[in-house]
Parts: C-alpha cells; structure tokens; sequence
C-alpha cells in the first residue's frame, strides 16, 4: 500500500488511536471497537479486528468492511456487534465520520449513576457543553441493527453519547479529532469522579458562562491535530513498526 494515499492515512490514525487508547487504559480487553469511514466513500469504513489487544493492532491489521459486516479488505475478522452500532451510526450520522466506542472507566462510571451527568464543573467539561446526549435505556447487547439505530436516534444531534450502564460513543470528522474529545472527556470525568468522592457540593459553572466558554473552545481541530501528531511521533519512538500497512 502506498502510504500517503487517504486510505492508508485512515488505517494509520486509526490505529494510533487504538494505540494510544490502549497506553492510556481506556481499552477494555480485546473489546470495543474504533472505526472511520473510508475517505471518498460513504457506505464503508476501517475497523480494529476481532481478537487482538488494541496494544498490538497495526495499520496492517485494520479491517474495511461495508455497514453489513462485509469484510472487503484484511486479513482477520471483525466482531458483529461491531457492525450493529458502528455501521448504523455511520450510516445514520454522516457528520460521524470517526466513531470510538469504549468502557473507559470514569466515564462509565458517570453512566451508572442514577441521572448520572458530565456536570460543567471544570474548564475541560466545559468543551461539552450542549454536545453530549444521555441513553439510558440500557438494552443488553447489540445484537442486532435496531440496537445500534436505537443508540443513533438517541445520540439526535449529539456529538457525544453516555449510554446508561454501558459506556461511551464520540463521533467526530477526523480521527485525530474523536481521540481528542475522547481524551478530554475522560479527563474531564476522571477530575468529576474525583470530586465528587471527596462528599463535598460540587462547584457548578454558571450557565451563561458555561455556554460561552464553550463556544470560545470549538474549533479546536488544529490543537486536536497537533496532539494527535505528537502521539503518532511517541509512537515511531517507543513501538517500531506499529504503522506498517
């Protein structure tokens, strides 16, 4: 494979997403899924493979299959619940062009709160602030389309789903910008968590504020790639050969 073709860049990101993702304990297992839709296309996309620890997933290993579990190019298979939320968000979400699904754990653990929420109690809170929706009609596992166009109808406009009992959905434009809001959210819930064990009120950010604030930090896809490239470049440094196509 060339390297520099959009395709190849796509299964690079998306496996320095997983990478990182991986190194930052945010991983569960070999579970979960990370996906992007592949460029020029709008019925495809690049998924990680079923079986293998996301540490050790190289570009090589990323999967392009189409939204009905159809692998079209690689070398492994894909679990199906991949296909029953990542496909019908794709394909329900078009401005979802990256979605990542995982159990990170501050983050899930603010799902199975009763009427649990990321509270706009810190300036990386903030940055969601109106973006993230709450399912929490817990329906077991996505074993089949309906589950995943329910989860896609809930997310409405959302960039951001909470799914109750379960986990978390980011959907972005770029790979490099869901790892971003993935990152920061999990931070974001980590200080919450934090807090909120302390017993103390927590500090709430005046709405007015809140919502200006937020609009002063959208827009951040230039930050979002420059901390994207410097972990691609930790990459190359610590792990040879996790790029190889």
């Amino acid at each position: 494979m060339i390297r520099n073709d959009p395709v190849s860049q796509a299964r690079i990101d998306l496996a320095a997403a997983l990478r990182w993702a991986a190194r930052l304990n945010l991983n569960e297992g070999v579970c979960n899924h990370f996906s992007v839709a592949v460029p020029g296309t709008d019925d495809r996309f690049l998924i990680n493979p079923q079986g293998m620890h996301w540490s050790e997933v190289t570009a090589g290993d990323i999967v392009m299959t189409d939204a009905r579990g159809e692998i079209i190019e690689g070398r492994h298979p894909v679990e199906p619940t991949a296909f029953y939320i990542h496909g019908r968000v794709h394909l329900g979400k078009p401005s979802a062009q990256a979605v990542l699904h995982t159990h990170m754990p501050y983050a899930t653990a603010l799902t199975t709160i009763e009427g649990g929420r990321l509270e706009m109690c810190t300036q990386n809170a903030l940055r969601y602030h109106g973006r993230i929706a709450y399912d929490e009609e817990y329906g077991g596992l996505a074993l089949d389309e309906s589950e995943g166009d329910r989860i896609c109808a809930a997310m409405g406009d959302a960039d951001i789903a909470f799914l109750g009992n379960h986990g978390i959905i980011v959907t972005a434009s770029t790979v490099a910008m869901a790892f971003d809001e993935m990152y920061y959210l999990e931070r974001a819930c980590m200080v919450q968590v934090l807090a909120m064990s302390t017993g103390r009120k927590l500090s709430i950010v005046p709405e007015e504020l809140a919502a200006r604030t937020a609009q002063q930090m959208q827009g951040e896809s230039q930050q979002a790639f420059f901390h994207f490239e410097a972990l691609k470049r930790m990459l190359d440094r610590d792990e040879p050969g996790w790029s190889a196509l």
